[in-house]
């Protein structure tokens, strides 16, 4: 769980790193596009379910910065260690990262979120599941999402970032199959940007859970289940209010509402 200072703070340096790694046209469509999303990205979470990753408020800013850190890292550890990097580059590395899972958000205008509050309390209780589907916007892969979002704001992005924004699910998606298991050696990757980016997400939403379950087990092995899931509850509280696309403005005042007494 972030505190409202970690959201505003980790949203700041997210648009700062729109300023520090992209210009001219691409740096003005996607400041358009995070313009216009703001209020949905600030709140959402990463996931819908606890034991995945993220799944909390701000989770998906928070998710999308650690795999922009980890990709930046295991291009140097590649670099380092030999791997020829000259085929792509690092901002294209970047802009695949920050924006592999842009399709979460869903598509523009109000209502069109894919996460909902999950309306089963049974399902949230027992299972962990906090958010489910909107089922009123069109299903959709994420990825196909996010390369539409870009495609419907102006964004041109390049072969490399194309298929590593495509593929950075690696096999857990069977469409990639065919990119990740060549059969030939023309078929095989012409660089190594989506193996990176698969790893680094991968690498993220794994530390990600470790979290997570760290955290879940010193609750509840230290105190009783029915404060525990008290805590819960407020957590599934702040997921109604972000479901209504709250402004990040109101998030330090919904944080003292919320878990001032929150142990």
């Amino acid at each position: 769980m972030l505190t409202a200072e970690q959201i505003q703070d980790n949203w700041t340096e997210f648009r700062n790193r729109i300023t520090n790694n992209f210009s001219g046209m691409r740096h003005d469509n996607l400041n358009a596009l995070y313009d216009d999303m703001e209020d949905r990205i600030v709140m959402m979470p990463a996931s819908g379910t606890e034991h995945f990753h993220n799944c909390f408020i701000g989770g998906y800013i928070d998710h999308v910065l650690r795999v922009m850190d980890c990709a930046e890292k295991l291009y140097n550890v590649w670099k380092e260690s030999g791997s020829d990097v000259t085929g792509y580059t690092l901002e294209e590395l970047l802009f695949a990262a920050m924006n592999h899972d842009l399709g979460k958000v869903g598509f523009p205008g109000d209502g069109n979120q894919v996460y909902l509050t999950n309306p089963s309390e049974w399902h949230r209780r027992n299972l962990g599941k906090l958010y489910t589907h909107n089922p009123e916007i069109p299903f959709t892969m994420v990825p196909d999402l996010s390369l539409w979002l870009l495609q419907e704001y102006g964004i041109k992005v390049t072969w490399n970032e194309y298929l590593g924004i495509k593929a950075h699910d690696g096999l857990y998606d069977d469409s990639n199959k065919p990119y990740f298991i060549s059969r030939s050696k023309d078929s095989k990757f012409k660089n190594n940007l989506p193996v990176i980016l698969h790893h680094a997400d991968h690498m993220a939403s794994i530390i990600e859970y470790e979290r997570w379950n760290n955290t879940n087990a010193d609750t509840t092995t230290t105190t009783p289940v029915n404060q525990s899931y008290g805590k819960k509850a407020a957590i599934r509280k702040l997921g109604n209010i972000a479901n209504n696309n709250t402004p990040n403005k109101n998030a330090a005042k919904l944080f003292e509402d919320l878990f001032g007494d929150v142990k």
